[in-house]
């Protein structure tokens, strides 16, 4: 059943507000009754009131939509990195499902406001049941007068309003349930590059532009970005060339092993060639934000989410990364420190790091890897990354947020799909050249407009 997610700055904050009070009170009220537990049961009431949360977590978000929804998600996405029981995965997993569709009369009422027109005017047909709800937008299917199939995505109303309240409410939830026991500068920078992410995602002139440059600049065999549609876009709404094709799961079924290798290449080489060629990543990679044809053509969508980079700290980046592949320790740790993720000259420091990133080259270090379910790196990464979390002198700049998260991304796709691939080499001629365009011993070709350092 359609429902209408509460947008008032009161309505929110109430919800919101209520969610944090009861999280925090009940972890303050473990913490209590723990005093007078054996290691042993207070260790399982944790395990019972991180999942109750979770529930709690899901519920709130999921009615809400918005920034809460949002970064809901990201939680979902990084608990791995977290160290929470797997439980707790698998609920906040559900908030990709969770959104609730928007009554049609509030999508059609938004985009005749925005376009100054009619439906029927504006579109020869238009879907009414949606294609999907997320937690910014709606999308609708629709037919242009002069045929064309498109995509139009519809802002949630009032969403713009909450995300500040939902942030601040959703920090206080993961501070008070000591979820994310890290330094206060590296939060802060988390949350403000979160928050600056949101915003773009936020205004669709904004994702008009990227939609635009990716499909003028990615130039990848077996690889469509959908156009716009200028005339029928405005800051709140975005109508979108329709692409063919299903999400990962969907293609999977049936897809046969000359096609699963062809999307499989595809992914791999656009992620190399978004971040150290166009120094511009597609910052929300999964299963349904890439379309899937029959023969392994991958069609990317949902450019809200861009992550622009500066070249020289694409280089720096790149540098670390080649000395961690090539095997060189001093080297990498000076790299390191000058991006700032060691910050400081202890050896345990750059140990952990130098673990956890060994673990995380390790596909990239032989001449060919198969990346399938038997592979066993993220279960290596997993193993490192609590003794990294416990050292507050290693961080991780807000620039390595979205760069981190889109290669997660990434490699679960690959994972599904089971590629077996040269991945050294792709990741040696891409990382060389970030590092030769950056020291111009070759000529800069790429045409975006770099971020600030």
């Amino acid at each position: 059943m359609a429902t209408k997610p509460p947008t008032s700055r009161f309505g929110r904050m109430a919800r919101l507000g209520g969610l944090t009070s009861r999280v925090s009170g009940s972890y303050l009220g473990q913490r209590i009754k723990g005093v007078f537990q054996d290691s042993d049961t207070r260790r399982d009431a944790l395990h019972k009131l991180h999942l109750e949360n979770a529930e709690r977590v899901v519920d709130t978000m999921g009615a809400l939509k918005g920034a809460a929804m949002k970064v809901g998600q990201s939680l979902a996405l990084a608990t791995d990195g977290l160290n929470l029981p797997p439980e707790v995965s698998r609920i906040l997993g559900k908030l990709n499902d969770r959104a609730v569709a928007v009554p049609f009369e509030l999508i059609q009422e938004s985009i005749e406001r925005e376009l100054d027109g009619s439906l029927s005017s504006l579109f020869a047909d238009f879907d009414e049941e949606p294609l999907g709800t997320a937690s910014l937008a709606q999308a609708h299917a629709a037919r242009l007068q002069d045929g064309r199939r498109v995509v139009v995505k519809v802002l949630h109303h009032g969403i713009e309003d909450s995300v500040d309240s939902d942030l601040r409410a959703l920090r206080g939830i993961l501070v008070a349930g000591q979820v994310l026991r890290r330094p206060k500068e590296e939060l802060d920078n988390a949350f403000a590059e979160v928050r600056e992410r949101l915003f773009e995602e936020l205004d669709y002139y904004q994702e008009a532009a990227n939609l635009e440059f990716f499909r003028k600049n990615l130039k990848l065999e077996g690889v469509r970005v959908p156009a716009s549609v200028p005339h029928l876009s405005t800051e709140r709404v975005l109508t979108m060339e329709r692409l063919n094709g299903s999400n990962l799961d969907t293609f999977l079924e049936t897809a046969t092993p000359e096609a699963r290798r062809r999307a499989g290449v595809a992914i791999a080489h656009t992620f190399h060639d978004m971040f150290y060629r166009l120094r511009a990543l597609h910052a929300d990679p999964h299963g349904g934000n890439y379309l899937f044809e029959h023969d392994g053509t991958v069609g990317l969508i949902d450019f809200g989410c861009v992550k622009r980079f500066d070249q020289y700290w694409v280089a720096e980046y790149a540098r670390m990364a080649l000395a961690l592949v090539e095997n060189r320790p001093e080297e990498c740790r000076r790299h390191l420190r000058e991006l700032e993720i060691v910050q400081s000259d202890a050896d345990e420091a750059f140990q952990v790091t130098w673990d956890l990133g060994a673990a995380i080259a390790g596909p990239l270090r032989a001449p060919s890897h198969r990346v399938d379910g038997s592979d066993t790196t993220i279960d290596v990464v997993k193993q490192k990354v609590p003794a990294l979390l416990r050292r507050s002198d290693v961080q991780g700049p807000r620039h390595v947020l979205y760069l981190h998260r889109t290669l997660g991304g990434i490699y679960g796709m690959l994972r599904k799909i089971g590629l077996e691939y040269p991945y050294r080499q792709l990741f040696l001629s891409h990382a060389r050249h970030a590092v030769d365009v950056a020291d111009g011993r070759v000529e800069d070709g790429s045409p975006v407009l770099d971020a600030p350092a």
